[in-house]
C-alpha cells in the first residue's frame, strides 16, 4: 500500500512535462490571484476527481457495511463531473491577472486582466479508472477550451483597453488521486500524480490598438503555453491539498435521535484493483453520551462479483451494477443492542389501542377468560399492558429470509375508575419472525410472518393464568389483525436516503448468509 510520502516522487508534476518559467527578455514579470485561468482549470479537474471519489475505496477487517464501485460507477462520475464541470465554468471568473511584457523593439507594456468568461470547454476524449493500490485516475486527450478577458494594458504614455481572446485545442491531462484512511477513520487523499501539456494555443486581441498588439501575439502564445502547463498540476496539487485540510473535519459519527447514533468511520486501508473498489464502514450503533461493551462483532463478508440469483457470473462493463453494498446482521444486532440497553424497547398498549374485532380485548371480563379470578375481583374495568424487551432482538440473515427473535415480558394491570393501575400478573412472550426485504423504486419494504410465540407466567396476583389458551388467541388474533397491519406499513416502505442528489435506480436485493446484498446502478438530479 501506498501511502502519501511513497508518492513523492510522482507529483504534483510528475512525468514528462518540465516547462521553464517566463524568461525577462521574453515575458518580463507577472503576478497574480488564486483565481487566474490556470486556477480555474485546476479547480474543474479537482471537481471532476472528488465526484469520482466521494465513497472513498477502503476495505478493512470485518466491517459492518461494506460496498464495492465497479468501472461502470467511475464512468457515471465521469459523466456527472463533465455536466458539473460544464455548470461551474459557465460563469465569469474573477481573475485579477496582472504582469508586464518586454519587447526590444517597444519597450515594456504592462497589463491587467480583471475577469474571465468561458464559452466553450470540451472533454468528450476523457476516461477514468481505477489506479490499483493508489486511488482514480484520469486521462484527457485533445480538450477544447475557449474563454474571452477583458484587459487594459500601457505602452509608455500610451493606455488602451478591449478584449482578448484564448483558444486551446490541444490540451492532454492524466492525473490520478491517491486515496487512504487515517487513524481516526477519516478518508485521506493526495496528489498521486500529475502530467499536463497544452501543444496549440492562440490568441487574439480585440478593440482598442489591437492592430498593434495582434503581431505580438505569437511570442506571448509560447510563453503562456509554457505557464499554462506549468500551472496546471500547481492548481490540482493546491485543489487536493485543500480538500485534504476539510477531510480532517470530517465526521466520522452521526447522531440518529436522542438514544443512538452510528460510527461509520471507515475501517482499514484502500483496497484498489483495476476491476473495483471497496468501501468498509464500522457500521456500528452506539449510545449518546455513554460507552458500551458490544455483544458481538461483525463477521467476514465478502463481496461477490455479482447478485448470484439474479446476474450471470461474468459481467461485461454495460451490464454490471455500478454499486454492491453489503450490510451484515452486525448493524441490526448492534442497533438492538443499543436500544435495548437504552431502555427504550417499550409500550404501553391501553384497551381503546386494539381493534374492536381483535378476539382478545384489553378488559378484564374478556381476559377473565383465562384468569377467572380476574373477573371475580374486577369485573368488565379496562385493563392496561405494558409490553418491554427483556433481552436484546436478535435478527439473523440466511439465504431464504430474514430471521428475528424478540423476547419480551407483558404486564397487565387493571384500571380503576380513579385511574389506579393494580397489577394483574407477568407474563413473559416470545416470538419468532421471518421478513423478505424488497426495494421498490427507492423505497425499502418487505413482508414479515409470525413463525412461532410462546407465552409463559412469571407471576400472577390473581391466581392461575392459563397461558396456553391465551397463547393460541394470542397468535390467532396476530395472524388475522397483527401480520397484515405491520406488511401494509412494510410494503409502503421507507425511502432512501440520498446523498447530495444521487440515488438508487433499478436496485436489486438477495439475502446472502450474514448480510443483506444490494446491487444498484445510479441517478444523479442536482
Amino acid at each position: 500500500m501506498h501511502g502519501p510520502e511513497d508518492m513523492a516522487e510522482l507529483g504534483p508534476t510528475a512525468g514528462p512535462v518540465a516547462p521553464t518559467a517566463w524568461g525577462t527578455a521574453t515575458a518580463g514579470r507577472a503576478s497574480r490571484s488564486q483565481h487566474h485561468p490556470q486556477g480555474v482549470l485546476g479547480s474543474a479537474w479537482l471537481c471532476l476527481l472528488l465526484l469520482l471519489t466521494a465513497c472513498v475505496p477502503a476495505t478493512g477487517t470485518n466491517p459492518g457495511i461494506k460496498a464495492q464501485l465497479t468501472r461502470k460507477a467511475l464512468e457515471f462520475g465521469r459523466q456527472i463531473g463533465l455536466e458539473l464541470l460544464q455548470s461551474l465554468l459557465q460563469k465569469e471568473h474573477e481573475l485579477n491577472l496582472r504582469g508586464s511584457y518586454y519587447s526590444p523593439l517597444l519597450g515594456t507594456l504592462t497589463y491587467a486582466v480583471p475577469r474571465v468568461r468561458i464559452h466553450e470547454l470540451q472533454m468528450n476524449d476523457s476516461t477514468v479508472d481505477f489506479a490499483e493500490d493508489v486511488g482514480v485516475r484520469l486521462m484527457v486527450q485533445r480538450a477544447r477550451i475557449r474563454l474571452s478577458a477583458d484587459w487594459g494594458a500601457q505602452l509608455g504614455t500610451i493606455q488602451d483597453k478591449g478584449s482578448v481572446e484564448l483558444r486551446v485545442h490541444d490540451l492532454a491531462m492524466v492525473a490520478v488521486l491517491g486515496v487512504s484512511v487515517d487513524g481516526s477513520g477519516r478518508p485521506m487523499v493526495w496528489s498521486a500524480g500529475c502530467d499536463a501539456h497544452v501543444t496549440d494555443l492562440h490568441v487574439e486581441f480585440h478593440y482598442g490598438h489591437s492592430w498593434l498588439y495582434n503581431p505580438l501575439a505569437p511570442l506571448l502564445q509560447k510563453a503562456l503555453r509554457q505557464e499554462l502547463n506549468k500551472q496546471l498540476c500547481l492548481e490540482l496539487h493546491k485543489g487536493v491539498c485543500r480538500l485534504e485540510a476539510a477531510l480532517k473535519h470530517m465526521k466520522t459519527s452521526t447522531q440518529l435521535d436522542t438514544f443512538a447514533a452510528i460510527d461509520h468511520s471507515l475501517v482499514g486501508q484502500p483496497a484498489i484493483t483495476v476491476e473495483h473498489g471497496d468501501i468498509a464502514l464500522k457500521g456500528e450503533f452506539f449510545r449518546v453520551g455513554k460507552s458500551q461493551q458490544r455483544p458481538s462483532s461483525a463477521v467476514p463478508v465478502a463481496l461477490p462479483t455479482a447478485l448470484p440469483t439474479a446476474l450471470p457470473t461474468a459481467l461485461p462493463t454495460a451490464q454490471e451494477p455500478m454499486l454492491l453494498l453489503a450490510v451484515t446482521e452486525f448493524v441490526a444486532n448492534s442497533a438492538a443492542f443499543t436500544y435495548f440497553t437504552a431502555g427504550v424497547l417499550h409500550k404501553n398498549i391501553s384497551s381503546d389501542m386494539l381493534p374492536r374485532r381483535f378476539p382478545l380485548q384489553l378488559r378484564t371480563k374478556s381476559m377473565g377468560l383465562f384468569s377467572p379470578q380476574l373477573q371475580q375481583r374486577y369485573p368488565d374495568y379496562p385493563m392496561e399492558l405494558h409490553l418491554s424487551a427483556r433481552r436484546q432482538p436478535l435478527l439473523s440473515c440466511h439465504p431464504d429470509a430474514l430471521h428475528g427473535a424478540f423476547f419480551g415480558s407483558a404486564e397487565a394491570f387493571v384500571v380503576l375508575p380513579n385511574a389506579t393501575h393494580v397489577p394483574a400478573f407477568l407474563l413473559n412472550i416470545d416470538a419468532n419472525v421471518t421478513g423478505k426485504p424488497t426495494i421498490t423504486r427507492n423505497r425499502l419494504g418487505g413482508t414479515v410472518s409470525l413463525k412461532g410465540l410462546s407465552v409463559s407466567q412469571v407471576t400472577s396476583h390473581v391466581g392461575p393464568v392459563e397461558v396456553k389458551r391465551l397463547e393460541t388467541l394470542l397468535k390467532f388474533g396476530l395472524w388475522l389483525f397483527g401480520v397484515p397491519w405491520a406488511n401494509k406499513r412494510l410494503q409502503a416502505g421507507v425511502p432512501l436516503p440520498t446523498l447530495h442528489g444521487l440515488s438508487l435506480l433499478d436496485a436489486r436485493l438477495s439475502l446472502q448468509e450474514g448480510f443483506m446484498l444490494i446491487a444498484t446502478d445510479l441517478q444523479y438530479k442536482p
